[in-house]
């Protein structure tokens, strides 16, 4: 089951389970649409892959599959983040 994490791992954006600016890599790392568009540039700062909108959960199957409690918050640190994007973004998402 795909783990929903309600916020941002970089920012700390409230990311609620309907939220339409959440994006997820392969690996379920959360982040907000800002951080992904402005600063990351669709490059996961920690596994190098990409990262798509996440579903959205039915409101009715929360109850049964609610949302995580862990709070997952890694800011990156920019220089080091840097060098990853730089060497990761011109590759094709399927040969990263």
């Amino acid at each position: 089951m795909l783990e929903l994490r309600t916020s941002c791992e970089n920012c700390q954006k409230p990311l609620p389970y309907d939220s339409p600016e959440a994006m997820i890599c392969t690996f379920e790392c959360t982040f907000c649409k800002d951080c992904v568009d402005q600063i990351f540039k669709n490059v996961c700062p920690n596994c190098g892959g990409g990262l798509e909108k996440r579903p959205i959960r039915p409101k009715s199957l929360l109850a049964k599959y609610p949302v995580s409690s862990e709070i997952v918050y890694k800011p990156i640190n920019e220089a080091e983040f840097k060098i990853k994007q730089e060497r990761l973004i011109d590759i094709p998402l399927g040969e990263r």
